[in-house]
């Protein structure tokens, strides 16, 4: 047996039967082995404040090695974080929408109950562009007969932004966005395609729940012909793309806009501009929250587990380091419950997950 491994006491962490069964299957050797830091998978959008608290942790506890963070996306850190219990799985998934419920059951299946769900703020799908830029207005109409598939039923053969609306310049529609891996993605298709199919189509909408498959098809599937451009889960490469490319626009996380403004403006959308103000009263139609999802199995076994979301409930008010960083703050009721969701390690009711 590796030695390592047959030291591993992971089954402190044991709340339930499957999550003890996982924990003593680690002690065994049959996972990967002990682990003495905090891993963290998951959204772009929340990496950077995640990263911040990070830094305080190390940084007001001697001793404690830096947690391993990883921008993988939100749908494929949820993979990642709902694979099991143990030093082999991560700890804490950061996401850019709720949980799904057929995620839970997954993690649920894999052993993996007992979660905690917590809001940390709000952002908001920024779309922007170089400040030499063409200085568009959108709508989300604009946006759905320029980036969907299926516009009508039929392949989308849009060029320009004059082919989508003849207010609108001759110029190529070329939209940097991120994968389909992405929360951002996931929130472009339900806050935004969505809202400018049903507007054009609102007989659709019924669909949602008769036929999802067929409304995603018509409504919310992104065009694969180039003219949108999968960029990745670095936005700072969109940044890149856009100070190169003038005439295209990128998608990504309020955050980013706000940390690039000397570069990008935000491009306003039916005729709101992406702001912390207009996100935070929720004026803006991108606005969403942000979550952490925390395995309770993980919080007595992993060093500095429950320090870590100590840390974030005390930097995400109005006047913290992660709003000086881009996050915007929840209101204050969501706060105080989220706070005490860390405080009392109150886990989610999956009953309540779309």
């Amino acid at each position: 047996m590796n030695r390592i491994a047959a030291a591993f006491t992971f089954a402190t962490c044991a709340t339930s039967a499957l999550a003890l069964a996982a924990c003593q299957d680690q002690a065994n050797g049959g996972g990967a082995g002990s682990r003495d830091h905090i891993t963290v998978v998951g959204s772009s959008t929340v990496f950077p404040f995640s990263t911040i608290v990070a830094e305080q942790l190390v940084n007001k506890t001697p001793g404690m090695k830096s947690p391993a963070i990883e921008s993988t996306g939100t749908g494929a850190g949820m993979k990642l974080f709902c694979a099991g219990v143990g030093a082999a799985h991560p700890d804490i998934e950061d996401a850019s929408r709720r949980m799904k419920a057929s995620e839970y059951s997954n993690c649920k299946a894999n052993g993996v109950d007992g979660i905690l769900e917590i809001q940390v703020g709000l952002d908001g799908i920024a779309f922007a562009e170089s400040k030499s830029g063409p200085k568009l207005q959108l709508t989300a109409v604009d946006l759905y007969k320029a980036l969907a598939a299926m516009p009508m039923g039929q392949a989308n053969v849009a060029k320009t932004w004059k082919d989508v609306n003849p207010a609108l310049p001759a110029i190529p529609i070329q939209v940097y966005g991120p994968p389909s891996t992405s929360g951002t993605r996931d929130a472009l298709a339900e806050l935004i395609l969505a809202r400018g199919c049903d507007a054009i189509y609102p007989a659709l909408a019924d669909n949602k729940t008769k036929d999802p498959a067929g409304y995603a098809k018509g409504c919310t599937a992104i065009r694969e012909d180039g003219a949108y451009v999968d960029a990745g889960e670095n936005d700072n490469l969109i940044v890149q793309k856009l100070q190169s490319n003038p005439n295209a626009i990128g998608i990504f996380g309020y955050s980013y806009l706000e940390e690039n403004k000397d570069k990008l403006n935000g491009v306003p959308l039916n005729g709101v501009e992406p702001t912390y103000e207009t996100i935070a009263r929720g004026a803006y139609p991108g606005s969403r929250p942000l979550f952490l999802y925390v395995k309770k199995a993980h919080l007595s076994a992993i060093k500095g587990l429950r320090e870590f979301l100590a840390l974030y409930a005390a930097a995400w008010d109005p006047n913290g380091p992660l709003v000086a960083k881009g996050l915007i703050a929840a209101p204050e009721d969501v706060r105080k419950r989220s706070a005490q969701i860390v405080k009392d390690e109150i886990t989610l009711d999956p009953a309540k997950l779309p």
